[in-house]
């Protein structure tokens, strides 16, 4: 029988410097981002015009049927692994170039994206992450789906380190696919892990240093401190932002919408080391995607592989080359800020 995989690398702890903002610092904005500070995520409606968001969902779409395996957007019944390139999760894309395709650079520079970031961290010198997309198909036997509550920041971090980004394309109403999480669980990040610390000996948490799952007595925990888990809606054009520290998963569709989606995140181009931009620099050479972290823990998801050998589905090259201007260069960290 053969299996599947998806190159993943394991990380040690990076150096810890610098590269968060200091909660207690934080002042009253009377925006949008007192919710987003209280709740530990905000849905910025609107962020991208409507209609250029359905063109970015076209060639989402697009790109999914370009592999040459017989997938058919209109019949259901070729909407199984068989006819789709290899995933994580049944629906993120972390290989074939995906994370570099023009329209996903494109969406990643769109003025409401970026000043959101921009206002979050108080600078216009940001970095992305080389995140990807998430095209999950709704009504699938093929796979089995259950909650992974987890935290995509190291407990022996302090402060905000990172704020994730979805890039909303497709509807995400309450039975449809997308984000859930535990309302205001970022503000109990430090309580939590100061009465349970990381056990960094086995598992995932050991294996990968910015994710940490949680267990269902963890997830209690919360519920008694007063959050509340919530499946996060949006429309297309709309930007979720949400804290890191915020436990979260995602949820599959139950409707017939496919989950259609970019991921983005921005930190301040002054959170990176001289070393882990390099890093960056080398992976962006060979167009592949990285962690949702900009900055730091930097390291190539690869290429895809099939018993060890690589996926013949596989590119060098996104379909669709972005037009590599100063402005997305320095955005992908390859070029230095004045």
């Amino acid at each position: 029988m053969s299996t599947t995989t998806t190159t993943v690398v394991e990380t040690t702890a990076p150096k810890l410097h610098v590269t968060s903002l200091d909660d207690s610092a934080l002042d009253t904005y009377n925006d949008w981002r007192d919710d987003f500070f209280r709740d530990g995520y905000v849905v910025l409606k609107g962020a991208i015009p409507k209609d250029r968001a359905e063109g970015y969902r076209h060639k989402a779409l697009e790109w999914i049927t370009s592999f040459d395996k017989g997938l058919d957007l209109n019949d259901r019944s070729t909407w199984t692994q068989d006819h789709l390139p290899q995933s994580f999760k049944a629906g993120m894309y972390l290989n074939y170039c995906a994370a570099h395709e023009k329209y996903v650079w494109d969406a990643r520079q769109e003025p409401g994206v970026l000043e959101a970031f921009e206002k979050i961290w108080g600078t216009d010198k940001l970095v992305v992450s080389y995140d990807t997309v998430n095209i999950t198909f709704p009504g699938r036997k093929d796979v089995s789906w259950s909650p992974w509550p987890h935290v995509d920041q190291a407990p022996e971090r302090k402060g905000l380190s990172c704020v994730q980004g979805i890039i909303n394309l497709s509807d995400a109403g309450p039975k449809d696919g997308g984000l859930v999480l535990m309302r205001g669980s970022s503000k109990l990040f430090n309580q939590f892990f100061s009465l349970n610390p990381p056990d960094r000996t086995q598992g995932i948490g050991a294996k990968h240093y910015d994710f940490y799952p949680f267990k269902d007595h963890h997830v209690d925990w919360y519920k008694e401190q007063g959050c509340e888990i919530i499946k996060v809606c949006a429309e297309p054009g709309d930007l979720i932002l949400w804290d890191s520290r915020s436990m979260h998963y995602a949820a599959f569709p139950e409707s017939d919408i496919i989950r259609t989606i970019i991921y983005a995140c921005f930190t301040p181009a002054s959170f990176m080391l001289e070393e882990d931009r390099q890093k960056k620099i080398e992976i962006f050479k060979r167009w592949e995607a990285t962690t949702h972290w900009p900055h730091c823990n930097l390291y190539s998801h690869g290429k895809a592989k099939i018993d060890g050998v690589v996926d013949p589905c596989e590119r060098d090259e996104p379909l669709e080359k972005p037009e590599l201007t100063q402005k997305l260069l320095r955005l992908a960290g390859v070029e230095k800020y004045d």
